[in-house]
């Protein structure tokens, strides 16, 4: 199959960035025109998406256009932060039904995942709240949108990112979304026995999660309070089971690196890979780079990648779609034609 991904930045919001996005997708794919096309925009694009989806579907050729504005765009080829800017993949593949084991690709603006998309079949995606999305070239007007590639089958990669710093305890006391009592212990107190020495007298409350099983999202750790409990960002029942976490960047990218070399095969590269990244966690969460990318690069060296980053991940996990942050969720997708 022809497939390339090309990403654009400029001044301002322009259509003529989504139409330059897609002509040089195009141009690399060895494409006149394309059958389908997934475009992301910078999140400045809001008020000017269907201008931009209009252009990019008469570059294209075709209708069948898809997105969402995020907060960031990458591809194989780079990232783009605060700036303008427009990324899109297209392909020409042969006409077929979607394969039962792909998941439906689905972005929405709304503050939650929403409530019909959280039964199966599977979905995988990214939230972003008051974003403005698409499909079949039009902005939709519920802020949802979702399609199906067809003849393509994917592989679904979720990298969490988070080192476990604790075994299973028991929360013996809360009151709301403060913890006052673990396993015996004041909350804090708990915390800070299995942090790591060099964080205890100052812990990254940034980045410390609370767990309750690992097919959930963690729950962010808000504050550490004077009188030793801990503030969370969702209610826990007393008696249930939680573990802490650390948003760790060598762990996270280690993970990364591990999901990416047990999935590709080194003989048979994947076609194309979607990757749905947490704007807290490429570049602005790795210091220097976004080693998730990196990774990729490594693993699927000149394969195609279109990629967003936005403040929610959309991936199934125990038999139901969940919402997760500070993730990355990566399709590797494979023609079902040869």
């Amino acid at each position: 199959m022809k497939v390339a991904s090309a990403l654009v930045s400029g001044l301002h919001p322009d259509a003529a960035l989504a139409e330059k996005a897609v002509r040089c997708a195009l141009e690399k794919a060895g494409l006149e025109r394309a059958n389908n096309v997934i475009l992301f925009l910078t999140r400045d694009f809001v008020r000017h998406a269907q201008p931009a989806v209009l252009a990019a579907a008469r570059a294209a050729g075709c209708l069948q256009v898809c997105g969402t504005t995020a907060s960031g765009l990458f591809t194989e080829d780079g990232w783009l932060l605060e700036q303008s800017g427009a990324a899109a993949l297209v392909f020409e593949a042969t006409p077929a039904p979607p394969h039962d084991g792909s998941p439906t690709l689905s972005f929405t603006g709304h503050g939650t995942l929403p409530f019909e998309w959280q039964a199966l079949p599977q979905r995988a995606g990214l939230l972003e709240a008051n974003a403005a999305t698409w499909s079949h070239g039009r902005i939709s007007p519920n802020a949802c949108a979702e399609t199906r590639l067809p003849g393509m089958a994917a592989t679904l990669l979720r990298s969490a990112g988070l080192l476990r710093l604790s075994p299973g305890l028991s929360l013996d006391f809360a009151q709301g979304y403060d913890l006052r009592r673990i396993d015996g212990m004041g909350a804090a107190d708990s915390l800070r026995q299995h942090l790591p020495p060099e964080l205890r007298e100052h812990p990254p409350v940034h980045r410390l999660v609370v767990l309750r099983h690992s097919g959930e999202s963690a729950i962010p750790v808000l504050s550490l309070n004077a009188d030793g409990s801990l503030t969370i960002g969702e209610a826990l029942a007393e008696g249930e089971t939680l573990c802490w976490a650390l948003r760790h960047p060598d762990h996270s990218a280690q993970e990364m690196q591990q999901l990416l070399d047990a999935a590709v095969n080194p003989l048979a590269k994947p076609d194309f890979a979607l990757m749905f990244s947490c704007i807290g966690r490429g570049p602005l969460f790795y210091g220097d780079d976004d080693r998730d990318l990196l990774a990729f690069r490594q693993a699927c060296p000149q394969t195609p990648l279109l990629g967003a980053y936005a403040s929610g991940q959309i991936a199934p996990s125990s038999q139901r779609n969940r919402l997760f942050h500070n993730s990355a969720v990566t399709l590797l997708f494979e023609s079902l034609h040869v």
